[in-house]
């Protein structure tokens, strides 16, 4: 013998009656078998647990994934920061007569450096690959 059925009306918004009757046509089930579903799963005692469960690991992901940007910001920080420091240690200033030289081939370095830096992003290898390979790297996983 089968359950009872109570009649009920709802209005439903366009997008997602037309969404209801799309996955009912995937799923190959009536859009009441659907709606009856969708309620039995929201309403059940373990919803809260599922969805609670769901947006933990979902944070944990997060966390991870902004754990590796924070490592990245820092390696290129600090990169930048040595490399400042041994450039200015290791330069002295030029004469004013030898200025214009000097600007026409950092202008000239500065390209290439472009160039390569391009070439790197789209094909690779990056930094991060070569710090993995020589095995010190303290990256998280």
């Amino acid at each position: 013998m089968s359950t009872p059925h109570v009649k009920r009306s709802v209005r439903l918004p366009a997008d997602l009656a037309r969404r209801l009757a799309e996955d009912a046509r995937t799923r190959r089930a009536s859009q009441t078998a659907v709606i009856e579903a969708a309620l039995e799963s929201w309403l059940s005692p373990d919803a809260a647990d599922r969805l609670e469960g769901a947006l933990a690991r979902r944070l944990d992901r997060t966390a991870r994934t902004l754990e590796r940007l924070e490592w990245n910001v820092e390696l290129g920080n600090e990169a930048l920061a040595q490399f400042v420091r041994f450039w200015l240690i290791t330069n002295a200033p030029l004469p004013d007569s030898a200025m214009k030289a000097a600007q026409a081939m950092g202008k000239e370095r500065w390209q290439r450096f472009v160039e390569t830096l391009a070439r790197r992003m789209e094909q690779g290898p990056r930094l991060r690959s070569e710090l993995r390979d020589d095995g010190d790297s303290r990256e998280p996983a």
